[in-house]
């Protein structure tokens, strides 16, 4: 009977179901559970596993740089970052408004770090998500316009209920990365969020971009409902290299102060000499 079950659960492709009937039958053996509370625990199971093989997708379909979470961010690297007002923008209230967000602020403070663990969160709340740097928009733009898929590739961008381009100002752009830029932002204006991390200032775009008209017109959408949140501080990322020169500069090879050749006054080791002098009588 046990094995008539799980071929019937293959074939309805319920494989929450199939991996936990044993265990399950067993607690409810066990238990003395109802029916009913059998059954609900059964499809709580399946539903468990849809919802994790559901976020695994949508992760994947995002295309992060790499998974990043808000546990797993050094808060007290930088202390400067409100962490309240991250975890506001994590509960996906923007999103639901349709808001955008512009995180600026120095390389290596975070920002790539902050913005893809917030659309890993939006993945887990039920949103569609798509990271993009802004050379991947550009690239993909410029590749498809070659391929007259210009359209489909637009698509692609106005789908997502958050869509995050990331490294803003890294480089100047390519030409006609404005007009690409702008159009992305105009069709999602009030629709759908974005969020943008850039480590120059606004008044830079324009040169970036290579199209002072077009800079200006997207930050006229971007912003007009846009929370701007400026990070400042060092590089995490040189955190590790500062603290290896200090160790460089300031220690010395040996922990009783030699370098491995002397004493501390820089004369030869007196173990050394003493065996010199043995030698030579």
């Amino acid at each position: 009977m046990i094995d008539a079950l799980h071929a019937a659960l293959k074939t309805l492709r319920l494989s929450g179901l199939t991996s936990s009937l044993d265990v399950r039958l067993q607690e409810a053996t066990a238990n003395h559970l109802s029916h009913a509370e059998f059954l609900e625990i059964l499809l709580q199971d399946e539903l468990s596993v849809r919802q994790d093989r559901l976020i695994q997708r949508r992760t994947k379909v995002a295309a992060f740089r790499e998974p990043k979470t808000l546990e797993d961010f050094d808060w007290q690297f930088n202390p400067a970052i409100r962490k309240k007002q991250i975890f506001d923008l994590a509960s996906c209230k923007f999103i639901r408004g349709a808001k955008d967000v512009l995180i600026l602020g120095p390389p290596g403070t975070g920002k790539s770090h902050l913005v893809q663990a917030i659309g890993y969160q939006a993945i887990k709340a039920g949103f569609y998500v798509l990271y993009r740097s802004i050379f991947d928009v550009v690239r993909d733009f410029l590749h498809d316009e070659a391929f007259a898929a210009e359209d489909k590739t637009l698509a692609k961008y106005l789908k997502p209920d958050l869509l995050i381009v990331d490294d803003m100002g890294m480089k100047q752009l390519p030409k006609r990365s404005g007009e690409y830029l702008f159009e992305i932002i105009m069709r999602r204006y009030e629709n759908h969020s974005t969020i943008m991390t850039s480590n120059r200032p606004l008044e830079d775009w324009g040169k970036l971009i290579g199209d002072v008209p077009s800079a200006t017109a997207i930050l006229d959408r971007f912003l007009h409902h846009a929370e701007i949140i400026t990070i400042t501080g060092r590089s995490y990322r040189l955190k590790d290299r500062a603290g290896q020169d200090a160790k460089a500069d300031g220690e010395p090879a040996h922990k009783d102060g030699t370098d491995g050749e002397g004493d501390r006054d820089g004369s030869p080791n007196r173990s050394k000499k003493k065996k010199e002098e043995s030698t030579a009588a």
